[in-house]
């Protein structure tokens, strides 16, 4: 069995992004100096993160700096993640990210079953995901009929109508993010899976703020 790997947080989102999915304004950069630039650009409060072809999971190693609201706070913050760098990691840069708040999270990503191959997954993420396990799933080609539906089969249709003052879930561009999935699915044979957690929604409309794509076999 071939060995797989994950593309960088960058090349998965920008794999995802051909296929429709929005994510929060950010840009990608290679110094503290260039981190500032990214964040005065962006406006405050930002976030930050190490880069890297060998980098997966960010949070465990530390390589995630959130809330950062200054000039001082981003520099600091973009040497400290470089200096976190390591060998296997690969060429590393900084992402530097509009921190992108919201009440409800959404989980979103493609699973490919030895069986019954690529399925389309969807669910509710956040502080409550664990605990509630509201997660379905539909077989790869998707029609928008078929996303309509697999959005009805979660449990927790409250969290989707009007929520705290905010909006209801845009229907239609949640479907276009998992009718998006499945041609991703389906024209990259070589996707294993694709993570798209959180799906943070922002004035009613799915903003993605992290992807991981993994791949079958060598990058």
């Amino acid at each position: 069995m071939t060995a797989s790997s994950t593309l960088s947080e960058v090349e998965s989102k920008a794999l995802l992004a051909r296929y429709g999915v929005v994510f929060a304004h950010e840009r990608v950069v290679a110094s503290a100096d260039e981190a500032v630039v990214a964040a005065e650009s962006i406006g405050f409060p930002v976030v930050a993160k190490l880069n890297g072809d060998g980098i997966a999971h960010k949070t465990e190693r530390g390589l995630v700096k959130l809330n950062l609201s200054s000039v001082d706070a981003v520099r600091r913050a973009a040497a400290e993640l470089l200096a976190a760098a390591r060998a296997d990691d690969g060429a590393v840069s900084l992402l530097i990210a509009s921190q992108v708040r919201g009440s409800r999270e959404l989980i979103a990503g493609v699973v490919r079953d030895p069986h019954f191959g690529p399925v389309v997954m969807l669910g509710i993420g956040g502080i409550v995901a664990e605990a509630m396990a509201d997660v379905a799933f539909r077989l790869v080609p998707l029609t928008a009929l078929d996303a309509s539906e697999l959005i009805d089969d979660l449990a927790t249709q409250k969290l989707l109508g009007p929520f705290r003052g905010e909006p209801a879930v845009d229907r239609g561009a949640l479907v276009d993010v998992l009718l998006g999935l499945s041609r991703l699915a389906i024209d990259n044979v070589h996707v294993v899976s694709v993570d798209v957690n959180p799906l943070i929604i922002l004035d009613g409309v799915p903003t993605a703020v992290d992807a991981l794509v993994e791949i079958d076999g060598p990058r």
